[in-house]
């Protein structure tokens, strides 16, 4: 086959890629490609595979290329602890469930292709791995253990089903017990365990501060910042120059507080609020982060591969460091800072009749905590109240606003859940020695009304600019989850209206007022948020169900969040006038990225903060076991029941361990019921409980059931 010729068959194939231009391709004209000279054969394999990966193409059994079928899916697996899984297609709400004699050496999170079974495609959507095209997975964190010749790691992922076995040679002396990071060298196949190297020994599995640090890597969450962006930092992290300020609103004499907790280091966010006739001049201003990171540098580059800081247990993993976090970019009292400000009017019905953004320079009053707010505005604290007499009117009209803000936002169906939030406090060794509640008051929801409306305002604002921005959105729930849920808090006797097949944020909201204060109120609010979607970041405005508004953005911190960051980066640009033909398709470009990079960091944040905050929680419960805990059933399930302490610590009464009677599932209704006894054990139930088990690596508590009292 000639050059020429040899170039148009492989042009042809790259064009088959694309959606937009379809080109047929018979089986045997791939074949006859493939008979090549062995150099020009690898460069048609890259397409072939990437043909393959994109879905348009498939393997059979016998290595044949053949045209892909409708039966054929390509997607990413998730692996189940007990052998089966799923695949998650791009597009396609309904994941594929694959039984385990089905997997074919699939592991978690590799890019497969997927046959349909044949006739239930649109029934159970169940189907066949028929090949890995690639693998998610290429560092894992897991427990060594050392044979004669040779070790093995026993993955902390349970999702990973095999050991990783380690020749002698790539152990790095790792002993038995070591808690490691392993690359994998070889995937293995046929039956045959994947093969790897130790590439980090974090530390013994007894060691303080091992086991957190062994999340962190499992999530492969960076650590350190290099030397070169440590550099840029001194370079940028410098005090407010005159030439700083210059062009910009000058707010220097506005009286204006941060409002955060004790321990709050990052201080972002602050706010003033004067009168004007009957209106509210609300100021939210926030630090203007981006003119320390330039867009491009090493320090934004560092950013947005963060995605956002990390708050564990134990530690903060920012995603900035800490040199401009909690130095030149935190609004330290009495100091010259740069802020973009959002200043708004808002009228006594809590609607924003006017408002301006602009780049600002603020210089803040006071430090003010939530413990000292709540002093003033709900206990009435008289030495808190003299100690800050001059901000108390303020604090007092910011009462007032809020309240109005709050009202609004209730009014029109958003939806406010009011978790029993815990903080897990540990001693200097990093053992667990308390878990308090953590206090929600009228300071904090100030704030958070004052937050939100901020976010509002932005989002309306560059909504109808029609300028490329990044939204917070959340989408209206599945009907089916919806329904699940009426049918879950019938047991309680409440129900939920829908209009056809639709449901209102407000009837959610109805639910969470009728449940405030009930036994069943943190049940239901968790119920509840299980039926919604995850809110996520997106260059289209969809809105936001859960806050029953049009329009929202993040744009309160940029400190911890890049999108708040980036949609900084856009608003000065715009403000300067800047915001040309070139930069709004440079945006149009990039945002997508940015976006779905932005809510998958979100989620690996997010999961990282609940392994850790269980891990604590079974250490915390290891030290109390055969004691007795009030507790209320929080989940039903045909291999038991789950029942949560008021301390927010939940635990397993597996059906084996209730021995008065055999107990049958009822799917219907969620209930346990014994078969002689006709005993019934239902969500919400009060039940006294002892713990008798904890798994550490599993971060999983066993309880057994000491005494039932009917609600």
């Amino acid at each position: 086959m000639d050059r020429e010729l040899f170039e148009n068959r492989k042009k042809m194939l790259y064009e088959f890629i694309c959606d937009d231009f379809y080109v047929p391709m018979k089986t045997k004209e791939i074949a006859i490609m493939l008979r090549v000279e062995k150099e020009r054969r690898s460069e048609l394999q890259e397409v072939l595979d990437a043909l393959v990966e994109a879905g348009k193409i498939e393997v059979t059994k016998k290595g044949k290329y053949i045209k892909a079928t409708d039966r054929y899916s390509v997607g990413v697996y998730t692996a189940n602890s007990r052998g089966f899984g799923f695949v998650t297609v791009e597009g396609e709400e309904e994941d594929i469930y694959i039984p385990e004699e089905n997997t074919h050496g699939a592991i978690h999170m590799d890019t497969v292709q997927v046959q349909l079974a044949k006739g239930r495609e649109r029934r159970h959507r169940e189907g066949t791995i028929i090949k890995v095209l690639s693998h998610g997975i290429e560092r894992i964190v897991g427990t060594y253990q050392s044979g004669k010749t040779f070790g093995f790691v026993i993955p902390d992922n349970q999702r990973l089903l095999k050991d990783i076995f380690i020749p002698s040679e790539h152990s790095m002396g790792a002993v038995d017990g070591h808690k490691v990071v392993v690359m994998i060298t070889d995937y293995g196949k046929n039956g045959r365990k994947p093969e790897g190297k130790v590439v980090e020994i974090i530390g013994h599995v007894n060691d303080p501060g091992t086991d957190i640090m062994s999340i962190v890597k499992g999530y492969d969450l960076p650590t350190e910042f290099s030397d070169k962006i440590m550099r840029q930092v001194e370079n940028v992290a410098k005090d407010v120059s005159e030439a700083d300020m210059a062009g910009r609103m000058d707010l220097r004499d506005w009286q204006m507080v941060t409002i955060d907790g004790e321990e709050a280091k990052d201080l972002d966010d602050a706010v003033s609020l004067t009168v004007e006739g009957e209106n509210y001049i609300l100021g939210v201003h926030i630090a203007d982060v981006t003119n320390y990171v330039q867009e491009h540098s090493a320090l934004d580059v560092e950013a947005l591969e963060r995605g956002t800081s990390v708050y564990l247990v134990d530690r903060v993993i920012p995603m900035l460091p800490h040199k401009l976090s909690n130095g030149i970019c935190s609004l330290n009292a009495g100091e010259n800072r740069l802020a973009l400000s959002c200043i708004m009017t808002i009228n006594q019905k809590g609607k924003v009749i006017d408002h301006k953004i602009a780049e600002t320079v603020i210089r803040v009053d006071r430090r003010m905590s939530y413990t000292s707010v709540k002093k003033i505005l709900e206990d009435e604290d008289e030495a808190e109240i003299a100690e800050y007499k001059e901000l108390v009117p303020m604090f007092l009209k910011m009462r007032d606003l809020a309240s109005i803000l709050r009202k609004n936002r209730m009014r029109r169906g958003s939806i406010d859940f009011d978790f029993p939030e815990t903080k897990i406090v540990l001693d200097a060794g990093g053992k667990p020695v308390e878990i308090k509640p953590y206090d929600r008051n009228t300071a904090t929801k100030l704030i958070e009304d004052f937050m939100l409306i901020a976010n509002e305002t932005v989002a309306l604002d560059y909504f109808w600019q029609e300028i490329p921005f990044l939204y917070r959105t959340h989408e209206t729930p599945d009907e089916e989850k919806i329904r699940k849920l009426a049918t879950l808090i019938g047991n309680f006797g409440y129900t939920i209206h829908f209009s056809g097949d639709e449901i209102h944020p407000k009837e959610l909201q109805k639910l969470l007022a009728k449940i405030d204060g009930t036994p069943e109120e943190a049940l239901i609010d968790r119920l509840t948020l299980r039926s919604m979607k995850q809110a996520k970041y997106t260059t289209d405005n969809t809105g936001h169900f859960g806050l029953a508004t049009a329009y929202y953005c993040h744009f309160t911190s940029p400190i911890r969040r890049y999108p708040d960051l980036q949609i900084h980066r856009i608003i000065k640009e715009n403000l300067r006038g800047r915001m040309n033909a070139k930069r709004r398709e440079h945006y149009t470009k990039i945002l997508p990225e940015v976006a779905k990079h932005s809510s998958e960091t979100e989620r690996r944040a997010d999961e990282a903060e609940r392994e850790t905050d269980k891990l604590k929680k079974a250490e915390y419960m290891q030290e109390r076991l055969g004691e007795v805990f009030d507790g209320v059933i929080s989940g039903v399930t045909n291999y038991g029941m789950y029942v949560e302490l008021p301390n927010t610590v939940e635990g397993l009464i597996h059906i084996t361990s209730l021995y008065d009677d055999y107990y049958n599932y009822n799917e219907e209704t969620y209930e346990l019921i014994g078969e002689v006894t006709n005993k019934h054990y239902k969500l919400g139930q009060k039940v006294k409980v002892a713990a008798v088990s904890v798994d550490k690596l599993l971060r999983t508590v066993d309880f057994e059931l000491a005494e039932t009292e009917e609600v």
